[in-house]
This record gives C-alpha cells, structure tokens and sequence, in this order.
C-alpha cells in the first residue's frame, strides 16, 4: 500500500491506472483522456508519461502490446493486468482516506 508521501509522487501512476480501466489505449491516448477529462487542468507531459508507462509495466501492473493507432500509425498499447485491477483498487482506496484527511483540514466545517 503507498505511504503518505507516495500520494504526493505517486499520483500519475494511479491516473494512468484509472484511464487504463477503460481499456487499452496508446500512450498519446492517455495523456488526451487525462486532459480533457480534467478540462485541462491535467497535461501529462511525454517526458512525465512514458517513464511512468515504463515503470508500471516493469511491475507487472500494466502490459504492452504494439498495434495500429486510429491514424494508422504503429503504437504501444497499454493496458491493465489482474495485478493492475488490485492495485487501482488499492490506490484509489488510499487516495480517498487522504483526501478526506486534507479536506478536514483545508475545508471550514459544516
């Protein structure tokens, strides 16, 4: 389980996991997704990106597969395994007792 300062650098491999929920997509996929689902306030940054797909991929959370994009451009597919599935189950559950202690903080009583 991540430790409380994972949450502040971890953060990108829980999005990754969430958007791969929905199936398998390509690295440009991913980042798109992250952004406009978050009106823009996420851009993931290829720099930022790609050694995150790596280092998820060489934990076994997530696997690869090249295949064709939808221009017809060769592309890594990424998707989610088994132990992907736990672990986005197990960061989201983290993810909610932080936040909620955050926001006991942050936020005035109601």
């Amino acid at each position: 389980m991540p430790d409380k300062t994972e949450h502040l650098h971890g953060t990108l491999d829980a999005l990754i996991l969430k958007t791969l929920s929905r199936g398998p997509m390509h690295g440009y996929a991913i980042a798109r997704w992250l952004e406009e689902t978050t009106d823009g306030a996420l851009s993931i940054e290829e720099g930022s990106l790609y050694p995150a797909l790596y280092r998820l991929e060489k934990r076994r959370v997530i696997e690869a597969e090249w295949g064709t994009s939808e221009l017809g451009r060769r592309a890594k597919f990424y998707a989610l395994t088994p132990r992907g599935r736990a672990e986005l189950r197990q960061r989201t559950e983290a993810w909610a007792r932080f936040a909620a202690a955050v926001s006991r903080v942050l936020l005035p009583a109601t």
